[in-house]
């Protein structure tokens, strides 16, 4: 399977934006993207940047689904948002249908995706945002599968430091 990884420097909340916008713009029906990192890292905010790119009617709508577990969005394609964070096993993630949302019309974004990474698909996009500062974030994006790999090659933010 092909694979690939960067690392983006995001200087700035506008920067995570930038990356959150390319990527939404450019994923595809079917599309999963699991989002790892500590509490305030900016999954969310990043979550909402990739509505925005899937032209998302107001993305003031996205918020964290800790509680409810998925949020459904209507866009351009289907958005549906998962987060992990309150789930104690794999096997409560795939209790909620999960496969069905993998395999259907939208795209799915996990929020501390690595508590349920065996549940998730092989294909796939795995971003990792690390807090370097009050509102910067390096973000490492690894691809897993050719049409994730392609992804990698799109103009996400200013500065990358190191394709892997």
């Amino acid at each position: 399977m092909k694979r690939g990884t960067i690392e983006i420097e995001l200087a700035d909340l506008e920067a995570t934006n930038r990356l959150g916008q390319a990527l939404g713009q450019a994923l595809f029906p079917d599309a999963v993207v699991g989002l790892v990192g500590p509490l305030g890292a900016g999954k969310t905010h990043l979550v909402r940047a990739i509505a925005e790119g899937l032209d998302i009617p107001n993305s003031r709508v996205v918020s964290s689904p800790t509680f409810v577990l998925i949020q459904e969005y209507d866009a351009r394609l289907p958005i549906y948002h998962f987060d992990a964070y309150r789930l104690g096993s794999e096997r409560e993630f795939l209790d909620l249908g999960i496969s069905e949302y993998f395999s259907g019309a939208g795209v799915c974004l996990v929020e501390w995706a690595d508590r349920v990474a065996s549940a998730l698909p092989a294909e796939r996009l795995m971003i990792d945002m690390q807090v370097t500062g009050a509102t910067s974030r390096t973000a490492r994006l690894e691809a897993s599968g050719a049409r994730y790999v392609k992804l990698l090659a799109l103009p996400q933010a200013p500065s990358v430091s190191h394709p892997c």
